[in-house]
């Protein structure tokens, strides 16, 4: 089905759930608290064709990308007053007179644009409004994806009297299909993107042998199915969530440098889309996470599969000098066509959830009214682990483990009080590195023969999966770096092992601007950084 179908269903499935009652349409509740000579970190602006009090050019790291505020977010209300139909200038004097403390109203474009649509009266008092961007998610079906181990799937499927459809059924506790999310009495919907529900039982199983090695479902628990039911909606893969599939697209941000962003966009023959080549040692592009290969699906948010060439490199030049691109690396690309699923389902779940904050966000979230130890555990959430250890006559008292058929590897059978246990290694944490080598995309023996060869000693660098996960789903490359330190054979900083949020800013900007390469006859690829909120004709703005 055609990415626009995908979406034209959703659509239409949101307006079916969400109604014409502005008690569905939630606002966030963002306060925001500026010290003397210091903004709020964004600029208010009013545009040609379109409606409302926007938000736009969120400064990195200011208190309002670090309370969660979004590029194209609108406001409703400053202080309690709704604003959405007041003169622009009003609104500006309203934020002004809040003086350092300053609460918002906030409804994200997708929503408001919807509202409005819809004729929903936003000003209804009767709203709910959700406090720091926190409410129960809508239910939702999941796409869950397998790679069958030695011992099979870990699941059967039954069907049971009165109930139409196929349910999981006998899923084995640590199993394949139980780590991939399924439960038990999930109804099937989807095998590998077919719709399974004329289907016998007999037809359903013999399409998940056809798949081979691993298989994708589209499932829905009891209570998601009940929903669906009582709305009268239809349940696809257009309406998934993918945070269960072990394989994400990644988003990444770079910084144009002296040389461009240092590397080649180009067709490859017998390939549909746009991939990533000849990267450059040390660019923005290598440092922002970029890998050969890497397929671009979005350049500043817009999709760019059914884009020519010219149209992409356009694009990116008109960002200026940052750019954002979401890409997927083989193995990804591969997961989400054998589930004829689009990255964009990825694209949209991120843009329309309270996405984990970035690697600096986090290290700079403030801290709440309450303890500071909140904010303290938050940053140590998104932190790799650096673990060292001495082999003792025991070894290092782990296992090394990798899913059949893939790439990476994770660390089970932590074996209490031996070494690795000491080092602050636990079970399930994704290993990163070995000895400051890179193993993230190394088979299961590499992995073991650097390990084999590292002698006595042991430096690995790991994180856990839901670390790991949030760091990736926001660009963010792992490195020794993110803990102040250089790996094993580099000369070590000194200083404080955590950054301040001062030297993180002076690293970033120094990541930006790489050595300049000697001159190449190869055009590179321009900058980019999606500046709709850049000056136009109609258009104005008050930073704020």
């Amino acid at each position: 089905m055609p990415v626009e179908s995908w979406r034209l269903q959703a659509l239409e499935l949101d307006f079916k759930l969400r109604g014409a009652d502005m008690t569905t349409y939630k606002p966030r509740v963002i306060s925001l608290t500026k010290n003397p000579g210091q903004t709020f970190g964004f600029y208010l602006r009013v545009e040609r064709n379109e409606e409302g009090h926007l938000i736009r050019c969120l400064e990195m790291g200011g208190p309002a990308e670090l309370a969660g505020m979004k590029d194209g977010d609108r406001i409703l209300r400053v202080n309690g007053t709704f604003v959405d139909g007041l003169p622009h200038s009003e609104v500006v004097e309203l934020v002004r007179n809040g003086g350092a403390s300053v609460a918002f109203h906030i409804l994200d474009e997708s929503s408001y644009k919807q509202a409005k649509a819809l004729g929903v009266n936003l000003s209804d008092p009767q709203s709910t409004p959700v406090t720091n961007g926190v409410a129960k998610e809508a239910s939702k079906p999941k796409l869950c994806y397998l790679v069958k181990s030695s011992s099979g799937y870990g699941f059967s499927l039954h069907s049971f009297k009165g109930e139409q459809g196929l349910f999981m059924a006998e899923v084995v506790a640590g199993g394949v299909a139980d780590n991939a999310g399924v439960r038990n009495e999930d109804r099937l919907l989807e095998v590998n993107g077919e719709n399974i529900a004329n289907s016998t039982h007999d037809e359903v199983v013999e399409t998940i042998k056809l798949g081979g090695g691993s298989v994708m479902f589209l499932l829905v628990d009891k209570e998601t199915d009940r929903f669906y039911r009582n709305k009268k909606a239809k349940i696809g893969s257009w309406s998934a969530t993918v945070k269960f599939l072990p394989l994400q697209p990644r988003i990444i941000n770079m910084t144009k440098g002296s040389d461009g962003y240092g590397f080649l966009l180009r067709e490859e023959r017998d390939q549909t889309g746009h991939f990533i080549r000849d990267i450059d040692k040390g660019s923005p592009a290598e440092k922002a996470g970029l890998k050969d290969m890497d397929r671009i699906v979005t350049v500043n948010g817009k999709e760019v599969d059914r884009c020519s060439h010219e149209q992409v490199v356009d694009r990116i030049r008109q960002g200026g000098n940052k750019c954002c691109f979401l890409v997927v690396d083989k193995a990804t690309d591969q997961m989400y066509k054998q589930g004829k699923i689009s990255p964009m389902l990825f694209w949209d779940e991120m843009k329309d959830s309270n996405s984990p904050p970035s690697y600096n966000e986090a290290l700079n979230l403030p801290a709440p009214a309450q303890p500071s130890t909140n904010a303290k555990d938050r940053k140590e959430e998104l932190r790799p682990k650096l673990c060292r250890m001495e082999k003792t006559p025991a070894g290092y008292g782990f296992h090394l483990n990798g899913i059949e058929g893939m790439n990476g590897q994770y660390i089970t059978e932590v074996v209490k009080g031996g070494a690795a246990d000491k080092a602050g290694l636990e079970n399930d944490d994704i290993m990163i590195e070995v000895n400051g080598k890179n193993v993230e995309q190394s088979t299961h023996a590499e992995a073991v023969e650097i390990i084999r060869r590292s002698g006595n000693s042991l430096e690995l660098l790991v994180a856990s999966k839901n670390v790991y996960s949030q760091l990736k789903a926001n660009g963010v490359t792992i490195t020794p770096l993110l803990l102040g330190e250089t790996p094993r054979g580099k000369a070590r900083s000194a200083g404080p092992p955590e950054p301040n949020r001062k030297e993180i800013q002076e690293m970033t900007e120094e990541e930006a601007r790489p050595e300049t390469p000697p001159h190449r006859e190869k055009q590179r690829t321009p900058s980019v950084s999606s500046s709709s909120s850049s000056s136009s004709e109609g258009s104005f703005d008050e930073r704020l």
